[in-house]
C-alpha cells in the first residue's frame, strides 16, 4: 500500500515513515508543505495520504485544504488527517462530501501503532475513521465564549500578546521556539474566526477579544 505523508515536524514525519515501512506500507514521499504534498500526490498516486492539518507557511489550515483539493482532483483519494487539537470546522468539511475514505485522528493516537495502522488501512479501504474526541466535539454545542476553544497554552500566549509582547519575547517567556509561538498564534486566529484578509489587524482583534472577556 503506497502512502504519501505531509508533516512539517521532521521527527514525527521520520517516525511515521519508519513505523509504516516496518508495518509493510510503501512510503512513496514525505513532504513538509502543502505545495510539495500536492506534487507528490500527482506524481506517486498514493493509495492513501497522511496529512497534518497545519503546514507551512501559515500553519493554519494549509494541510487540510491541500487534502480537500487533492480529493477534488482525484475523487475518493483516501486521506487520514492528523491534528494536535480538534478543529471542528475542518473535521466537518473533510467528511462533508460523504464519499468516505477519510479519517481524522489526534496526534497523540499516533503512538498507538496497531490502532494507527488499522485506522490507515480502513481509510484506504474507503471507510470513515474519526477519533472519538473529534466526534464528541462535532456533536457538542458550540460555546458562546469565543475563548472557550483555546487550549491552556493558547490562552497563555494570547494573555501575553495582550501585554504587548512580540513573538521573540513570547518565545523567551514561555521557553519555546518562535516557530511554536507562530503556530500557537495561528491556532488562536483560526479559533477566533479571524480571516487572513484581516492580516494587519488580527493580532489587535485577538487581543481585544481577550480583554473583552476578562
Amino acid at each position: 500500500m503506497r502512502v504519501v505523508i505531509a508533516e512539517d515536524n521532521v521527527l514525527l514525519a521520520h517516525g511515521l515513515e519508519l513505523m509504516l515501512t516496518a508495518k509493510g506500507f510503501e512510503v512513496a514521499a514525505v513532504t513538509g508543505d502543502a505545495e510539495a504534498f500536492a506534487a507528490a500526490v500527482d506524481t506517486h498516486r498514493p493509495d492513501v495520504a497522511v496529512v497534518d492539518v497545519r503546514l507551512p507557511p501559515g500553519f493554519r489550515d494549509e494541510g487540510i485544504r491541500a487534502a480537500i483539493r487533492a480529493r477534488r482532483r482525484r475523487p475518493g483519494l483516501p486521506v487520514l488527517v492528523l491534528s494536535q487539537y480538534v478543529e471542528r470546522s475542518y473535521a466537518g468539511e473533510l467528511v462533508a462530501d460523504g464519499s468516505g475514505g477519510v479519517g481524522y485522528l489526534l496526534k497523540d493516537r499516533v503512538g498507538r501503532v496497531a490502532a494507527f495502522t488499522d485506522a490507515l488501512r480502513r481509510v484506504a479501504a474507503g471507510e470513515t475513521v474519526m477519533d472519538p474526541e473529534v466526534i464528541a466535539q462535532l456533536l457538542a454545542p458550540r460555546a458562546h465564549d469565543p475563548l472557550a476553544s483555546l487550549t491552556p497554552r493558547e490562552g497563555e500566549v494570547l494573555a501575553l500578546m495582550a501585554q504587548g509582547l512580540d513573538n521573540t519575547t513570547l518565545a523567551e517567556r514561555l521557553v519555546i521556539t518562535e516557530n511554536a509561538v507562530h503556530k500557537h498564534i495561528g491556532n488562536i486566529f483560526a479559533k477566533l474566526g479571524l480571516s487572513p484578509a484581516d492580516t494587519g489587524h488580527r493580532r489587535v482583534l485577538a487581543v481585544l477579544t481577550h480583554l473583552s472577556h476578562h
